[in-house]
Formats: structure tokens, sequence, C-alpha cells
């Protein structure tokens, strides 16, 4: 079987090929590795050993994620042109092992150079991977879009179960456990190209099983038990049973995947060096480079800014130089790039600002009882937890700083004496991790997903359905009432300045509702306006936009930075000092994004007349 040909017309499940559901494993625990790390990062960057303010951390992450979207496009072109995919993946998957395992030291030097390992590591798996699942089905199959469906639940399905699983054990046990874990689901993830048949079903049953069975007892309340853990455990292990039957019958075939020319790969370059031991090496060069481009973010930021200045003089030059249809189409592609990267500058806050407004201002806390009147001036015995945020200690507010600092230590058992201003204290209960909302985006996908791919399929034949144009400022408008349910959350505060968890998780889901109406529709716009000669230009300049956006997210999260204002080890004031903070960035965001949505709603018509959609073909269906 060579590298073109399809795995036989038999090895299917459900009908799909059986290559699919063990890609679909293979990615879901990527994604969990990926965004494990991802939910303790921040977190881990301001409260761990590094001791980083917020303005500081949030550079390194806008840094961290820009690269991690940046090398997909090198990654892909060295497995087209000569490694092939299921080496670019099985390479990924070894380097983001090493990057998570190193994440469980604690020593600057080996924090960037995990982080430098993760972004090549992405680099190399994240494209090849998701190409895979396009090569399994033959040319015109009409099954490759539920496909590619199926495929993307499992990347929701692992970026859920991480903050439940990673984020819980990193907050609770400690940060080098959440890490290990990450990378525990990496291996997992990259057994299925690399161990035997029978080994790999015994690792993705026990992967399943075991997390499952942590998904029922690492959580705080019997609300996120039977809410939120109990369906993904459900769901894991279902999605396990179903990768191990898929294996059974053939799994990934052996012919998907392989290098285009497999004698280039020992072809040596001038003489000398073997062409894949030159990629290897490139490799081994290329990690302290990254890390110094994280360590030293703003580097990060005028390279971006540079590749996005020349990428777009000659993608304009391009269009100029072009035809009518061509230029007009252009002209459109490069317009609603723009906009997504304003969409995604905004909607990557989730893993920066958002999750330290979680942290500290957002009331985690189902408490079993309040303080009563009738308490006042005695003393009680409590568990320290959220609630008693805000309130006072010891002639001083007791502060987010003094809770972990407890915590740490495992003295929270306290005896707490009771003024007037404590009354309707919370005592007790049981606190949500702040990561666990991070789950939130990905479980509002896997139950909207389908309902918004419905939904076009009803309105699409009745010519109902919005252009792509439309859909883009649709997204934006959703996101910006996200944003704007949050700043009204931050408004409506109790006096400490403690916000409803009800309020975060609205923004959660209006954010995802906007970005079901842009993200899916994205890379199919830039193949069908992009002319041939330059539709991998062009996917490039999609993917550098979207590292853009990710380094302007971490810059638009500085201004929520509150370092500096307080005592304390990193210097977090009481949450009544820190609520207005939150709540005017967001209200600005929210603007922003509802009047950057107004303007693609009032330029859509000429949009819609550029992309001369008279001139494609029917659709065959």
């Amino acid at each position: 079987m060579t590298a073109t040909n399809p795995p036989p017309a038999n090895a299917t499940l459900f009908g799909h090929p059986t290559g699919l559901f063990t890609l679909f494993f293979a990615e879901m625990w990527e994604r969990f590795s990926y965004y494990g790390m991802r939910a303790l990062l921040v977190f881990y960057m301001i409260k761990g050993f590094l001791g980083y303010g917020d303005s500081e951390a949030y550079g390194v992450y806008g840094a961290y994620t820009a690269l991690v979207y940046a090398t997909p496009f090198i990654g892909g072109m060295l497995a087209d042109r000569l490694l092939g995919r299921r080496r670019a993946v099985v390479i990924g998957g070894l380097l983001m092992s090493a990057g998570h395992l190193l994440m469980t030291v604690q020593n600057q030097t080996a924090f960037f150079t995990a982080l430098a390992l993760l972004i090549c590591g992405n680099g190399f798996f994240k494209p090849n991977i998701s190409t895979m699942v396009g090569t399994l089905y033959p040319e015109g199959s009409q099954r490759r879009d539920g496909g590619f469906t199926i495929f993307y639940m499992g990347i929701n399905l692992g970026a859920a179960l991480s903050p439940l699983i990673c984020g819980y054990i990193g907050e609770t046990y400690g940060w080098h456990y959440g890490f290990g874990l990450a990378t525990v689901g990496m291996l997992t993830g990259l057994a299925v190209f690399v161990a035997p048949v029978r080994l790999t079903q015994i690792v993705i049953l026990a992967g399943a099983l075991g997390t499952s069975i942590a998904l029922l007892f690492l959580q705080n309340s019997a609300l996120q038990l039977a809410v939120v853990n109990l369906p993904m455990a459900l769901a894991l292990t279902a999605s396990g049973v179903i990768a191990c039957v898929a294996l059974a019958r053939g799994g990934l075939p052996a012919g998907v995947g392989l290098p285009p020319d497999p004698e280039a790969l020992t072809r040596r370059l001038g003489g000398a060096l073997r062409a894949d031991f030159a990629v290897y090496l490139a490799i081994a060069v290329a990690i302290p480079l990254l890390a110094l481009l994280v360590q030293r973010n703003a580097l990060a930021g005028w390279l971006l800014s540079a590749l996005g200045a020349v990428a777009s003089v000659h993608l304009i030059w391009e269009a100029f130089r072009s035809e009518t249809v061509e230029r007009h189409r252009l002209f459109v592609a490069l317009i609603l790039i723009f906009y997504s990267m304003l969409f995604f500058s905004f909607f990557e806050q989730a893993g920066s600002s958002l999750n330290n407004f979680a942290d500290r201002n957002v009331d985690r806390v189902l408490e079993e009882r309040t303080v009563q009147p009738s308490e006042v001036g005695s003393t009680i015995a409590i568990e320290l937890n959220q609630e008693q945020l805000g309130h006072r200690l010891g002639g001083r507010p007791f502060v987010l700083d003094d809770l972990d600092a407890a915590r740490e230590s495992g003295n929270t058992k306290v005896q707490w004496p009771i003024d007037a201003s404590d009354v309707g204290m919370g005592v007790g209960g049981s606190e949500i991790k702040a990561t666990i909302f991070q789950a939130a985006n990905p479980i509002f996908i896997l139950v909207f997903g389908l309902v918004f791919t419905g939904l076009w399929a009803y309105l699409g034949p009745r010519g109902w359905e919005p252009g792509t144009s439309v859909k883009f400022a649709l997204g934006l408008l959703q996101l910006g009432l996200g944003f704007g349910a949050l700043w009204y959350g931050a408004h409506c505060a109790d006096s400490r300045g403690m916000v409803g968890m009800a309020w975060l998780l609205i923004g959660y889901l209006l954010q995802t509702t906007g970005e079901l109406c842009l993200s899916p529709v994205g890379l199919s716009m830039i193949t069908k306006l992009s002319p041939m000669r330059i539709v991998s230009t062009m996917m490039g300049a999609w993917f550098l936009a979207s590292a853009f956006s990710s380094y302007l997210a971490g810059v638009i999260a500085t201004f929520t930075g509150i370092e500096g204002e307080a005592g304390g080890s990193n210097g977090i004031p009481p949450p009544i000092e820190t609520v207005g903070i939150y709540g005017e960035v967001f209200g600005k965001i929210a603007i922003a994004a509802i009047v950057s949505a107004g303007t693609l709603f009032a330029l859509a018509p000429l949009l819609n007349r550029w992309t001369h959609s008279e001139l494609e073909p029917p659709n065959p269906d």
C-alpha cells in the first residue's frame, strides 16, 4: 500500500474508516495534554516558583500561544515534502511529551525550554493529524465532512476533560502533578502510532477507564458531578471502547501518512548530512531560539508584526495584479482574515485574564450556610475558602495571597472572630476550582456544535443561510454580548467585589456560539476565495493572523494586570479593588467587538457581491 492509496473499503465502523476513530482518540489525548497545561500556565507563572506579576505572565502566555499557532505552517510543509505525516506526528508527540514532563521541573531555564518543546511539537503534530483524517476518504466522498465533525468532537472532548483532571490536580495537589498528567495524556495519544495493536488497546482502555473513574472523584460538589463530570466520564468510556473496536477492525491503515518519497529521507544534503537528520538538527537549533522568543516576548511581537506586514503587502500586490473576480475575492478573504484576528484577540482572553477573573472575582463556593446576626461577637471554627476573601481577619482584609499561603501550608482550619461586617459570609461548603471553568467552552461546543450544523443544514436549502461575512459579523456580535455579560456581572458584584458564577458561564456560552458562527467557516472561506496559485499562501496568512491574534490577546490581557496595588507575594488586592479593573476592560472589549460587528454587517452586501457566488459551479448534492 502506498502513501496515496485509500484504506480497504471494508475497514469501516459506523460507516466511517476505522482509522478515523484511532485518530480521534489520539487527538483527544493530545488536546487533553495541551489544554491541561494551558489551564494551569498563567496560575503557575503567578502563583508558582516564578512569582510573575500579571503583565509579565500575560506577555509570556501571549507569545507562547502565538508561536503555537505559527509553527504548524512549517511542520505541515516538512511533512508534505519530506517526512510524511505519520512520522511528523510521532516527532511532534515526543517533543510535546518531553515539554510537559520538563514543566514539572521548577527551574526557569527548564520552564522556557519546556514551552519551546511544546511549541515545536505542536507544529509537527497539529496540522498533520488533521490532514490524515482527510486522506482516509476517497476524493469526493460525502462522508468526509461528517468524519471531520466526529474528529472535531474528539478535540473538544479532550479540551473539556483536561481542566477537570489536570486543572483540579494541579490546583489541589501541586502544579507538577497537573503537568505530569498532561505528559501521560500525550503519551497515551502517541501509543496509537507506535505501539502494537494489543498493547494500544490496553493503553486506550486503561486511560479511558482510569480517567473516567478519576472524574467521579475529582470534584467538590454533587452539582459538578451530575452536570459535568459524570457525562464526560460516560463520553470518554464510550470513546475508548469505540477506539478499541476500531483497532480490532484494522485501525489506522499502514499506508496512511507515509513519506511522499521514502528515499528522500536518506538522501544526503551536500553529500554529508541525511535529510531526516537535518530536520532533527534544525529542531535542536529551533528549541533555544523559540525559548528566547517566549522569554523575550516583545521579540515575538516584533517578529509577528514584521511577518504580517510582509504578508499583507505581498497579498495586496497579488490582489491588484489579479483579474477582477480574483481581486474581489482576495479582498473579501483579506478583510475577513482581519475581522477573524479581532475576534480571536478578544476570544483568547479565556486562558489569561478570564482565568484570573474566575480565580479572584467569581464566587465559586457553594456554601453550607452563612453567618447570622446572632453570631456577631463570637468566634467560630471555619475551613478557609474563597468566601472569606474581602472580609477582615486580624485587622486587615483577607486576600487571595493569604488563602493560597494557608492552603500551601495546610493550615486552612482557623478560628474566625465574627463582627457585624461578617454577617452573610459563607461558611463551609465546596469550592469549584477556577481552572474547571476552562472546560466551559469545549463543553458548550460539544452541546451546541451539532445544533449549529443542523441549523445551517436546515436554512441552506431554503435560501435562508447567511453568507460567510454575515456569519463572521454574528460571531463578533455574540462575542461582544458575552463580554457585555461579564461587564454587567462585574457591575452587579456584591459588597466584597465577587461576581456570580452564572455571569461567567453566560459569557463563555455567548463567546462559544460566536465561535461556532465564525471558526468552522474560516478555513472553508480561504479555500473557496483564494486562487489556486496562492491558496497555500492564503492559508498561511490565516494561521499567521491567528498567531498574531494570540499575541494581541496577551497584550490586551495586560490591561487587567493588578500587580503592585497591595502587599503580598503577588500583590493581589481584595476582590472589591480588582472587580472594577476587570469590568472596565471587559466592557471596552464588548464595545470594540460590537462596533466591529456593526461595521462588518455594513460591509456584508459589498463583500457578498465581491464573492461572485453566481460564478460558482452548482452543488452536486
